[in-house]
């Protein structure tokens, strides 16, 4: 297969990668058919996957605009995957063209991407580095540049506390991170919630155990006891469609199926 420009010299172009497999799902050009084989097996079994991470994705357009409108101009993007469509940069600068995004991943392929894509970019950085070693995603120089400042910091977590599972207590990494951040910072955050599809739970539980990122769906009490120490915008810790839709007649009758629920909460 002929590389192309936008992928980094000694990439596996035979292997999948799940950031690429996210592109595809998102309706994304930087994919290969490796990646779209992979999505279409995981969509067999589970229909509505590209539906959820679409949900996702719009979610995190809807809060990095909430929150860009609001003047926050600092971004940090953690578990970002490749920032092809729809990214962190692009929404933010739509409307603060200053803005400054930390993407930070743990997958060196997407990083690798990531890194090639926005090389030309002063106003953007690539961290490589784990959410479950947070000391260490805390201490890189990117990420306590864009701390330093003293401004409010956009703290993305979507869709990826629930890559964390119990045992390394995503609580305890939010609270740290949380800590780290001026007054006025925001913690934007989505997860997979066992209330939302009850009857699928278990499946896409199993469905993930296949994968090297097992997936903890939690309760809506566990994932809104993510946000202490914020104070939630309204209307709160609610299914993602819910979280201030552009048309709120376009949410349909069962924005449960979705399953998933997001928030916003601002630090005091």
């Amino acid at each position: 297969m002929r590389r192309p420009s936008w992928v980094p010299e000694g990439t596996d172009l035979d292997k999948p990668n799940a950031a690429r497999v996210y592109d595809y799902y998102l309706g994304g050009s930087h994919n290969f058919e490796v990646d779209r084989e992979m999505a279409r097996k995981a969509i067999a079994m589970w229909p509505e996957l590209p539906q959820i991470m679409r949900s996702n994705r719009a979610f995190l357009r809807r809060a990095v605009t909430f929150l860009a409108e609001q003047g926050v101009t600092r971004f940090l993007d953690i578990g970002s995957g490749i920032p092809t469509f729809g990214a962190v940069h692009e929404i933010a600068r739509a409307i603060r063209p200053e803005a400054k995004v930390v993407y930070v991943d743990r997958d060196p392929v997407a990083v690798a991407h990531s890194r090639l894509l926005l090389e030309d970019d002063q106003d953007c950085a690539v961290v490589q580095a784990d959410l479950r070693d947070v000391d260490d995603l805390l201490a890189r120089p990117e990420v306590t540049e864009l701390l330093a400042a003293g401004e409010p910091v956009a703290v993305l977590l979507v869709a990826v506390a629930h890559f964390v599972g119990d045992e390394d207590d995503p609580w305890r990494l939010i609270g740290t991170i949380r800590d780290a951040l001026p007054p006025g910072s925001a913690l934007v955050l989505s997860h997979a919630a066992l209330e939302s599809r009850p009857d699928q739970a278990e499946d896409h539980q199993k469905l993930y155990q296949r994968t090297p990122t097992p997936l903890t769906m939690r309760t809506h009490e566990q994932i809104t006891a993510m946000f202490s120490g914020f104070e939630l915008v309204e209307p709160g810790v609610v299914h993602l469609p819910l979280w201030r839709p552009d048309q709120p007649g376009t949410v349909g009758e069962h924005p449960e199926r979705i399953a998933g629920v997001a928030g916003v909460g601002i630090r005091p």
